[in-house]
């Protein structure tokens, strides 16, 4: 893997070190966001795990290789290209091979993760059971990374587009254990509410650390999710949230819009019908995520 996996100085010594480091995703730069709001949060964000005294290990492939620790320019480059693919676990040997640049997905930023040592992971919403799958079997990958690769996930939930209790059944399937952090509630991303409960609710990041810990004393291999909600003053009405997401997947069904292009253009969609606010939320949860799984890191 030394050719194809390049792992900057700063989170190599780390790592190595016992420091606490926090893996960060590309996608939400390439395909999440629009430029410059993409470049910004990009950069917010490594300053917030920084300030949380945590090293931040943005992941990406870059020119066919690897980046677990990007500079400021390959983010920049991200931000800018509009020739990012998006890469899935499936994705990465097609385009490693090929010498492409891609944004990391969920699942293949804990596979990278993983290879670099890193142990948690920050985002915005993983991927889930999609609404109707038991026709279409459109169920993402990052569950079942979740499943199988040990890194600890802090996220707000799955992303409201999905069909929320199907993908806690999944998880319960895969034996992936999900915490509430400070609610009873599993969160839904633009919205603290979900009409689900969570199975369990820690506190603090104390907490949540001695369960990574006991995790790995038995030998577990398996990730874990870390459901934090967005701040209050962010969250959507679940009504009202409910309504735009029924109206973008009107929209995406005239249009025929298909496999890994529902969820970014969902998301587009939701941002014009929202005005926008749901563009800030998005930013403003990521922030929060980013935030706690430091404080985590820095207790492991």
């Amino acid at each position: 893997m030394n050719n194809r996996l390049i792992i900057s100085e700063e989170v190599t010594s780390a790592v190595n070190e016992g420091r606490p480091v926090v893996a960060l995703e590309s996608t939400i730069i390439s395909h999440g966001m629009p430029y410059p709001e993409n470049l910004e949060t990009a950069v917010l964000l490594e300053s917030i795990a920084r300030s949380s005294n945590a090293v931040p290990a943005t992941i990406a492939i870059i020119k066919g290789e690897i980046r677990v620790g990007l500079t400021i320019a390959e983010i920049e480059f991200l931000s800018r290209n509009g020739n990012i693919l998006k890469a899935s676990r499936r994705d990465l040997p097609v385009i490693i091979a090929g010498g492409k640049s891609a944004a990391t997905t969920v699942s293949a930023t804990m596979m990278c993760a993983s290879m670099a040592g890193i142990r948690i992971f920050a985002t915005g919403g993983i991927g889930g059971v999609h609404r109707n799958a038991q026709q279409t079997f459109d169920i993402s990958a990052d569950l079942t990374e979740l499943g199988q690769t040990d890194v600890a996930v802090v996220s707000a939930g799955v992303k409201s587009i999905l069909d929320i209790g199907l993908t806690l059944e999944y998880l319960e399937t895969l034996g992936v254990p999900v915490i509430g952090y400070g609610t009873d509630e599993f969160p839904a991303f633009f919205t603290r509410e979900s009409g689900f409960r969570v199975n369990y609710r820690l506190n603090t990041p104390q907490e949540v650390a001695e369960v990574i810990r006991a995790k790995q004393e038995l030998g577990l291999k398996n990730g874990m999710l870390i459901a934090y909600p967005v701040p209050h003053e962010f969250s959507f009405d679940k009504r009202m949230i409910d309504e735009a997401i029924d109206e973008a997947l009107k929209r995406a069904e005239s249009e025929g819009i298909r496999g890994k292009d529902v969820t970014p253009y969902l998301l587009s969609q939701i941002t014009k019908i929202t005005k926008g606010g749901s563009l800030r939320s998005n930013i403003e949860l990521v922030k929060n995520n980013v935030r706690l799984a430091s404080e985590i890191a820095c207790c492991v």
